[in-house]
């Protein structure tokens, strides 16, 4: 039997923010996206042992052996110098776990679990463990009541959804731009796969959100509503999340970008209901 194993960035036993209930979180390492806006964006490489961070690390955590980058976790202050300075928006800080290391924390809080959200990075980039992991979950009598969700970018291919679907009860998924010329430049990637896999899922009764990001003078939602809503008619009654952008985590650009307010999240939500959606719209807390 194959053993399925994913390099993990951080998991979390609880949150209350990742989906419905109480949920344990797993966090993948490496996104196919690029986007300026991430909050995480040392999730987004995969660490190519280059040794960068290796000097500059304040408490001797980083070492070489056989040529490779080796992380302690008893040293570590996670102070996260080795995150900023690292050149592929990597860590050396992830670890290898196994469809079976993920079960045995799962027993450990099953009780006071409602279920697991796969996140990222991008979760779907390491499809085969979600894919095995999902499915033991699935099999297992004392863990079949956990709601097994993905949080994703929404580029994975139609075949992947496919083979999701058996296992996946939902799948929360991020828009950040509407044309596609916003969308390229807020995530590097065509922004037309992403809605095929929305109507996808939404059709398939596995959108668990839809989330619109509002970035004040990048987005383009605001410009295209009648678009917008007539599309969100048509996938039917789904969750919809209005997310502003804040600067915290980011880097680059990014970091000097608006800040989107609690006003403009409000007006967009206004907008949004008076051309007829009467489904469900979320707030953050800003």
């Amino acid at each position: 039997m194959k053993i399925w194993q994913a390099s993990v960035s951080r998991l979390l036993t609880f949150s209350c923010v990742d989906g419905p209930g109480n949920r344990l979180v797993l966090f993948l390492q490496g996104c196919n996206f690029h986007c300026p806006t991430c909050h995480n964006p040392h999730t987004i490489g995969r660490c190519d042992h280059c040794g960068e961070c290796v000097p500059g690390c304040p408490a001797t955590a980083l070492s070489w052996q056989d040529g490779r980058v080796v992380w302690n976790d008893a040293l570590c202050t996670h102070c996260d110098h080795c995150l900023a300075v690292c050149p592929r928006s990597a860590s050396p800080k992830t670890r290898t776990m196994t469809v079976a290391d993920v079960i045995d924390v799962l027993r450990r809080y099953a009780l006071l679990l409602t279920g697991i959200t796969v996140s990222g990075g991008e979760a779907t980039t390491q499809l085969p463990f979600v894919l095995a992991l999902f499915a033991a979950i699935k099999a297992a009598p004392d863990l079949a009541h956990l709601t097994c969700l993905v949080d994703s970018n929404g580029y994975l291919p139609e075949e992947g959804w496919q083979k999701l679907l058996p296992v996946c009860d939902g799948v929360m998924v991020d828009l950040k731009g509407w044309q596609e010329p916003v969308h390229q430049a807020l995530t590097g990637r065509s922004g037309e796969r992403v809605r095929h896999a929305i109507e996808f899922l939404a059709r398939h009764h596995r959108l668990a959100e839809l989330r619109l990001l509002h970035i004040p003078g990048r987005s383009d939602f605001e410009h295209h509503l009648p678009e917008l809503v007539a599309w969100l008619q048509q996938l039917g009654p789904v969750p919809l999340r209005l997310n502003g952008f804040r600067q915290h985590g980011v880097r680059g650009e990014a970091a000097n970008w608006l800040a989107a307010t609690r006003s403009e999240l409000e007006q967009l939500e206004s907008s949004i209901r008076n051309l007829g959606w009467r489904g469900s719209i979320t707030l953050p807390a800003l």
